[in-house]
């Protein structure tokens, strides 16, 4: 399965409208469970005070950079990722947009060398595409301010690659791990000098259950053929009331033992 390269696709179909970009970030809020987590998570942290200065490491698309840039416009935000193309497409987007507190830079997260800068970190799938994640804790440990914060999404150990149904391989290509437990991601980031102030699993039963409704099958569909992009309208139309009850079912979903994702937030002790 390649979902990196229908992804890309999808990206690239949006890239020169504001007005499609706009409507591609609102449909990536409504049918990513994992966009939801992530959001609740920043207005829980940021209820009274929000952040002056945000790093979103690894910003892909940008919709979290956009989404952080409108909820906290005295912020200033620095995005960063290795896709040049991605950067590119955002700097046109948010210039477009009349956004001016947010920057798009090309970094490399094992080699950031920030000191004390950033309020909250922000690295939502990103860990499972780096091979030395040790390295990037400490860097994100050094970024932060005293009393800042990391905020950690990425697949759990436990089928987040979707590894369960295709054998050994991961359903992401670019993934070097198929996913962290519990134990071994709160230890790494312990010995960069965190301290773990929480830590969930996500895409629990109903969360596997609106994955494949609402994810795997339309990419495999579109894996096939890049033309099926003209049903999904269609597709959703007809699954997107099950795939919305799967997520708030999954969402509502208390002190889960084990999921697919993890949904982590650290702290930079004052």
């Amino acid at each position: 399965m390649q979902y990196d390269p229908v992804k890309d696709k999808l990206g690239n179909f949006v890239k020169k409208s504001t007005v499609l970009r706009k409507f591609f970030y609102f449909f990536l809020g409504v049918i990513f469970l994992r966009e939801r987590y992530v959001k609740r998570k920043i207005s829980e942290l940021f209820s009274h005070e929000n952040p002056v200065k945000i790093l979103d490491a690894g910003s892909g698309f940008g919709q979290y950079s956009y989404y952080m840039a409108n909820k906290f416009p005295d912020a200033e935000i620095l995005a960063v990722d290795v896709k040049t193309d991605y950067l590119e497409d955002c700097k046109y987007f948010f210039k477009e947009c009349g956004i001016n507190n947010t920057k798009f830079e090309f970094a490399d997260l094992t080699e950031i060398n920030f000191e004390n800068e950033f309020d909250l970190i922000l690295s939502v799938d990103v860990m499972e595409h780096i091979e030395d994640d040790i390295g990037v804790f400490k860097n994100f440990f050094r970024a932060l301010k005293k009393g800042g914060r990391v905020i950690i999404n990425t697949p759990s150990n436990l089928g987040g690659s979707d590894t369960e149904t295709e054998g050994d391989e991961s359903f992401i290509g670019e993934h070097v791990r198929n996913g962290y437990s519990e134990k071994e991601i709160c230890d790494k980031l312990r010995s960069a000098g965190f301290e773990i102030e929480s830590f969930e699993y996500t895409y629990g039963k109903w969360g596997r259950l609106y994955w494949k409704t609402g994810i795997k099958y339309p990419m495999l569909l579109l894996n096939k053929s890049f033309l099926f992009v003209v049903l999904l309208p269609l597709y959703y139309l007809l699954t997107l009331l099950p795939v919305l009850m799967f997520m708030q079912l999954d969402l509502n979903e208390k002190n889960k033992s084990e999921g697919t994702g993890i949904l982590l937030t650290a702290k930079k002790a004052s």
